[in-house]
């Protein structure tokens, strides 16, 4: 896997400072509030996981799976929900938590969605961020790190379902997607 790999974007140690950032200011802005988080399966898994480790206050965890891209590098702008809530999330305080803003489609479609179920409140903890790529407005309450507009895989994020395990953030060569 790793010769697939052009340059380490956030190793480890940088990943794990960010995501201790990030986990402070969440303990801080939801102290004595009802909190569940949402991950976006399946690349924010890792990020989840390592960010509840560094939330201080209560909080519950939920999971969707929603898919706009199969196994193309490029969204088809058509959203679907692959699997949906286990909670009921009305007059709960939603922190969606996902690895990567891209065009920002399907995350635009998945606040709606949540908003309709009436929860107290609906923010983002998002790791990466693509500035360059975005199509929709999307405001962001926590971010880890602007990128490039590059094909990032590691940590969660894929290439038709593998560079998953990688520890470390990095840009896939080319030659491996075209």
């Amino acid at each position: 896997m790793k010769e697939d790999i052009k340059e380490i974007l956030f190793d480890e140690e940088t990943l794990r400072n960010k995501i201790k950032e990030i986990g402070k200011q969440i303990s801080e802005d939801y102290a004595g509030r009802d909190l569940i988080l949402i991950g976006v399966l399946k690349g924010s898994v890792m990020f989840m996981s390592d960010l509840m480790k560094e939330i201080s206050i209560y909080c519950c965890m939920d999971f969707m799976a929603v898919s706009s891209y199969g196994d193309s590098t490029q969204t088809s702008g058509v959203v679907r929900i692959l699997k949906d809530l286990d909670y009921h999330i009305e007059g709960k305080d939603i922190l969606i938590v996902e690895d990567i803003i891209d065009s920002g489609i399907t995350l635009k479609y998945l606040i709606e969605y949540l908003k309709g179920r009436k929860p107290n409140s609906v923010e983002i903890a998002c790791l990466l961020n693509k500035p360059d790529r975005r199509k929709v407005d999307i405001d962001v309450k926590y971010l880890g790190f602007d990128v490039p507009d590059a094909f990032l895989v590691g940590y969660g994020l894929d290439y038709a379902e593998k560079y998953r395990n990688l520890p470390y953030i990095g840009v896939l060569k080319e030659y491996v997607y075209k």
